[in-house]
């Protein structure tokens, strides 16, 4: 499973300013046992990580690492948080102070724990426990360097270096780790000493003593530091000559052994303990004149050395050489951090603080990616839920189609065809074969019904235009001819209108016309199909009734029952709500449109 930068993997337990943390599982099939024992649990972005105090939920991925997630704003936008801290360590702080209230507690003693920021450092890298004799400053990383001249007892993390010359000065330094459990993380405390690999220990070996923070491991270097040196049984010849003859080797093996780990302040110290050792006879001094010469050189070449490092640093932090720089520095704080001069603790610390900018950019160029690829990911999630729409709503339109094609009215055909077309775009690559198959089938139909249907409609085009070169008296009357062929529903009276069944929309009798030229609203003509008008007055003898007389302006309407009355609200559909005939407008009444277009047709009717 890949790695997944990211993500959040640490939150608190109940509200914001909570100190309980939780690591979510970074598996899949561990993940949903946390979420069934959490059930009743919220999670939170806690203000003690870093972050913003919003409410997270849980992500779960079989394809990388599960992790937090914040729930998206109220305009539906992803969150934005400025945590910079979200990996499995990112809560270590917390571990760190319940862990030792926890411990502490067991063996009766007290302490104030909080979480110190000397000199802005981030949260959580520095944890202060305060006891009534002592005080531990537990470095969680490297953003605050220990101080060992000072009365509190250093305890570094794993990551925070520590030069030999400490180390031989004070005999041990303790360390921290922590160790993922579950969704929790175990405190370890390690002892580190010079030449010596560091040993680890559980809490609950560990001991709070006068001198401060013990382990098994110090106790054993502290009875061996404190146990005499045997003494050398007395003998007949002069005592003190084996004596300072033997003193000699030993300070000539520890000379050696500092000269190979770089020790330049062990040097220093052996050889001036060995410049003022007395009554040595002549060939011991000899001896020890040679390695001091020795010892004398090496110094010469360490510090010639150290102010090439020193030189090289500012060179690689002016050159913006981070890689080096970062090499060199660590470098410098192991075997150089004593004695340092002005011009180079200036260097040091320009090479920190540029080290740090770039550790900040890095992160924020890394936050940017991640909101980049998190937006990404969510354009993504978003065009395949679209497709996954368009593709339900295709099928869909096809079941509509294959039921219902047949008797469907031509436009409404068309538009769903349309609608078709569309939406097989949108579900693209989503959409199978034999659903696209589908799609052209039905573009191919339509096309033909329109084909078959273009030469009806474009006659009346053609009739247009050719001048018409008829006498004008003869053109009137064939213009009056044609006006009373479009108004048959003149000719019928209007309870005769649905006495025969359509031959164009096979609308039953008793039923109204499919308005499938779109007149008027709705899906019902407001008048009957010419073609069911000509057809009643064929089979009746309404052909044969005399004309009806045009009605004087202004005069009276005609009683119900005939066509020649003013059409109603109630008797329309409406264009508004789409209310029948005969139905009333919800909620309040007829709508202002149903009667607009109740005069309007009124008005198109008659005239």
């Amino acid at each position: 499973m890949r790695h997944d930068r990211r993500q959040i993997q640490t939150a608190v337990l109940g509200s914001p300013d909570s100190e309980e943390p939780l690591v979510l599982p970074l598996e899949a099939i561990e993940l949903d046992d946390f979420r069934s024992h959490h059930e009743n649990d919220s999670f939170w972005c806690g203000l003690l990580l870093g972050g913003c105090g919003g409410q997270l939920t849980t992500k779960l991925y079989t394809d990388r690492v599960c992790h937090f997630a914040h729930h998206p704003g109220p305009d539906g936008q992803p969150h934005i948080c400025s945590r910079q801290a979200r990996s499995v360590n990112s809560a270590d702080h917390l571990y760190v102070k319940s862990a030792a209230a926890a411990w502490l507690h067991s063996r009766g003693a007290q302490a104030d724990i909080d979480f110190a920021q000397p000199d802005g450092s981030p949260l959580g890298s520095v944890v202060d426990i305060r006891l009534a004799h002592k005080k531990l400053r537990v470095h969680l990383d490297q953003s605050v360097a220990p101080e060992w001249n000072n009365e509190d007892e250093p305890v570094l993390g794993v990551s925070v270096p520590v030069d030999h010359d400490t180390l031989i000065k004070r005999w041990y330094v303790h360390r921290i780790r922590l160790d993922s459990e579950g969704t929790g993380r175990r405190v370890r405390i390690g002892t580190e000493a010079f030449a010596r690999p560091t040993e680890w220990f559980s809490l609950g070996e560990c001991e709070m003593t006068e001198r401060g923070l013990s382990t098994p491991a110090v106790e054993r270097i502290v009875r061996s530091r404190s146990t005499p040196a045997p003494t050398l049984r007395a003998t007949r010849t002069d005592r003190k000559s084996p004596d300072a003859r033997t003193q000699t080797q030993v300070l000539f093996r520890r000379i050696e052994e500092a000269r190979a780990v770089g020790a330049v302040v062990v040097v220093t110290r052996i050889s001036h303990t060995l410049e003022t050792l007395d009554g040595l006879d002549p060939e011991t001094r000899a001896q020890i004149d040679i390695v001091l010469q020795d010892a004398k050189t090496w110094l010469q070449e360490q510090a010639a050395a150290r102010q090439e490092m020193f030189s090289r640093l500012d060179e690689v932090v002016a050159d913006g050489n981070v890689q080096e720089a970062r090499g060199l520095l660590t470098r410098v704080n192991a075997i150089a951090a004593h004695d340092r001069t002005d011009s180079e603790i200036q260097t040091a610390g320009a090479a920190a603080t540029f080290l740090a900018g770039v550790l900040r950019e890095q992160e924020e160029t890394a936050r940017r990616l991640n909101a980049a690829a998190e937006a990404e990911e969510e354009n993504r999630r978003r065009t395949a839920r679209q497709k996954a729409e368009a593709l339900q709503q295709v099928r869909t339109t096809l079941r509509t189609l294959r039921r219902h094609g047949r008797t469907m009215l031509g436009t409404e055909k068309r538009r769903r065809v349309a609608v078709l077309t569309d939406l097989a775009v949108k579900a693209g690559d989503q959409l199978p074969r034999s659903e696209k198959s589908q799609v052209e089938v039905w573009k191919a139909r339509v096309q033909r019904e329109q084909k078959t249907s273009a030469p009806e409609q474009a006659l009346p085009a053609q009739r247009k235009s050719v001048p018409d070169r008829t006498p004008k008296p003869d053109r009137d009357r064939n213009v009056q001819q044609q006006k009373g062929e479009r108004r048959l529903h003149r000719q019928v009276a209007r309870a005769d209108w649905y006495s025969e069944t359509c031959p164009r929309c096979y609308a039953v009798a008793g039923k109204p016309c499919g308005n499938d030229d779109r007149v008027g609203p709705g899906r019902a003509r407001q008048l009957p199909h010419d073609e069911r008008l000509r057809r009643v007055l064929h089979h009746s003898d309404a052909r044969f009734r005399p004309p009806r007389q045009r009605r004087e302006e202004g005069s009276e309407q005609p009683p119900g029952g005939t066509a020649a009355r003013t059409w109603q609200p109630r008797e329309v559909r409406c264009p508004k709500c789409q209310a029948p005939a005969g139905a009333r407008c919800m909620p309040n009444g007829p709508h202002r449109e149903r009667i607009d277009w109740a005069a309007e047709f009124t008005r198109k009717l008659w005239g």
